[in-house]
């Protein structure tokens, strides 16, 4: 019996003697959510749902925890129910029902842990969006590494995710970029307000062997433009090939510039002007955001005519919606915290939902440290810690776990020492490697002649087993949270609470029968349980994008 079984057959119970007694809400699953006790003894799972449906029934919770409790004994499957405190409902499994999810697990496969919290709905997912004015730096990386994440989990619960980069390729810090660029061919200092690092030099030095001979030949400004528009290819190119090195692929990027050549600037004010939200004054026009909240009202069109920076983000959204997407979520670093309200204002005006048709993730920053002391400069970026410091130093996985593993409203430290070892205090090491004994035990115990042609879930009893069997079946209910809370760094620590259950599982029970001894159900039912573990870490590690391997 997995976790869902229960609960629907406890559903089933708890709406019955709610009906004796006058209730008239209907119950959910969601009012009925079963949780792991945190002390073994008290059962396999918990429920309060006495205490919450007490009130509303005129009922003292604990007299009608006891009366859920009888009845809740008699379902199938179930060992016992005992009542404690003020109401909490504790039950216990029969062996067999418990044990039996681990053939769930193994016929499901993949399918294990997906669900159908977000069935049908499109969701636009933009994350990472760097300026194409240099390398990724290591907030970006973050962003990369949750981001895709959060798409695959989405994915999981039924989403339909278009994974998108902004590409600002529109605005001053293109203009400083370009001219950064053309100091180095020149051979004259980097402008006060541009871009140092070695890779200006790189781009520089690859846009002259596009055009040999040719630069020195036309304008200032024609060399400027050429550096631009070539330039900035050339390092959107590094971009996105760093980011494919990285396991993160997207399925848009979105060019600034065409919200402002294909008229969609004009089109957003417009539509906002006949929502009445847009107005003129000091001969600019202005967006009245505080009618919906803001902190003041914010330019649209300054008064010399060029577009003000929130008509982007007009039109941006505006855009998105018209493109079928429901739910529109952007991910931005920490220095954006104050810009929340003046994009729901906007997303009211239009006359949506927000933090619904629009929701914004925060994260904090990102310190990679190296022998106590955190890392200040890049080889190649000279002023930020980038993406490529970072693979370079711990690889692909360990990198993308190391900075998916916590939430993202807290500030991270990567000790590259530790997270670069390949040894059990490395958490990603730990996992993976649970993964490959999964694999190392069935290879032996095929040689051993132990095959998965009986299973007997009464004879997984151990101690370990209960324990292990209890945790698989969180996974589900973890992945459904993640996505709901936005939370992937919960489904990391879950690899390795499943992980460490796994290892004390190994040390205290056989799959394989010692040399003299023979084969038995006992051992292959185990092998079940065994191969359960291997898929669940498999889907748990491969919805933050991180490989699975069959030997370390």
């Amino acid at each position: 019996m997995n976790p869902a079984d229960l609960s629907s057959a406890l559903l089933t119970v708890v709406t019955s003697i709610s009906a004796s007694r006058g209730g008239t809400r209907e119950l959910t699953i969601d009012d009925l959510l079963l949780e792991r006790p945190r002390n073994r003894d008290h059962g396999d799972w918990a429920s309060n749902i006495a205490m919450k449906l007490a009130k509303p029934l005129g009922a003292n919770p604990r007299e009608l925890a006891d009366e859920i409790a009888v009845e809740a004994a008699k379902l199938p499957g179930v060992a016992s129910v005992d009542v404690a405190g003020p109401g909490f409902i504790n039950i216990t499994l029969d062996a067999a029902a418990a044990g039996a999810l681990a053939r769930t697990i193994v016929e499901q496969a993949d399918a294990y842990g997906r669900g159908d919290l977000y069935s049908g709905v499109t969701i636009n997912l933009e994350f990472v969006s760097a300026n194409p004015t240099g390398p990724i730096h290591i907030g970006g990386v973050r962003w990369a590494a949750v981001g895709d994440s959060l798409a695959r989990i989405f994915e999981s619960q039924g989403g339909l995710v278009t994974r998108e980069y902004y590409f600002n390729d529109h605005g001053a810090q293109i203009d400083r970029f370009a001219r950064s660029l053309l100091a180095s061919f020149l051979g004259e200092p980097a402008p006060e307000d541009g871009y140092g690092g070695a890779y200006i030099s790189d781009i520089a030095a690859r846009v002259i062997a596009l055009y040999p001979g040719t630069l020195e030949t036309i304008s200032r400004d024609e060399q400027q433009e050429v550096f631009r528009s070539v330039g900035v290819e050339l390092m959107f190119g590094d971009i996105k090939a760093s980011l494919h090195e990285f396991g993160v692929k997207f399925d848009v990027y979105f060019h600034e510039n065409e919200l402002h050549e294909s008229g969609d600037v004009e089109k957003a004010i417009t539509r906002l002007g006949d929502l009445g939200a847009i107005y003129e004054a000091d001969g600019a026009t202005w967006f009245r955001s505080t009618d919906y909240d803001d902190d003041k009202d914010r330019v649209v069109i300054k008064s010399d005519g060029e577009a003000g920076y929130i008509s982007g983000d007009l039109a941006y959204y505006l855009n998105k919606r018209e493109r079928g997407f429901e739910r529109n979520i952007i991910m931005l670093g920490a220095d954006h915290h104050g810009y929340v309200k003046r994009l729901m204002a906007m997303t009211k005006a239009f006359g949506d939902e927000p933090f619904v048709n629009l929701e914004v993730l925060i994260g904090q920053m990102v310190n990679l440290v190296r022998d106590g002391e955190p890392m200040r400069m890049s080889k190649r970026a000279g002023t930020v810690v980038t993406l490529e410091d970072l693979v370079e130093a711990v690889g692909v996985d360990a990198g993308r776990y190391a900075l998916v593993r916590s939430s993202i409203d807290s500030q991270v430290d990567i000790d590259l020492d530790l997270w670069g070892r390949k040894t059990n205090d490395n958490p990603v090491f730990y996992v993976q490697y649970a993964h490959a004994r999964t694999n190392s035990v069935a290879r032996n115990a095929a040689v051993s002649g132990v095959d998965r042609g009986v299973f007997d879930a009464g004879l997984l009893s151990h101690e370990t087993e209960s324990i292990l069997l209890g945790v698989l079946a969180e996974f589900p209910r973890v992945v459904r949270q993640a996505a709901e809370l936005r939370e992937p760094h919960r489904i990391a620590r879950y690899t390795e609470e499943l992980a460490g259950a796994y290892h004390r599982w190994y040390d205290a029970c056989r799959v394989t029968p010692l040399s003299n001894d023979e084969v038995t159900d006992l051992h292959r039912t185990r092998l079940w349980l065994n191969d359960a573990v291997g898929q669940v870490l498999r889907n748990g590690l491969g919805l933050l994008g991180v490989s699975a391997p069959e030997r370390m």
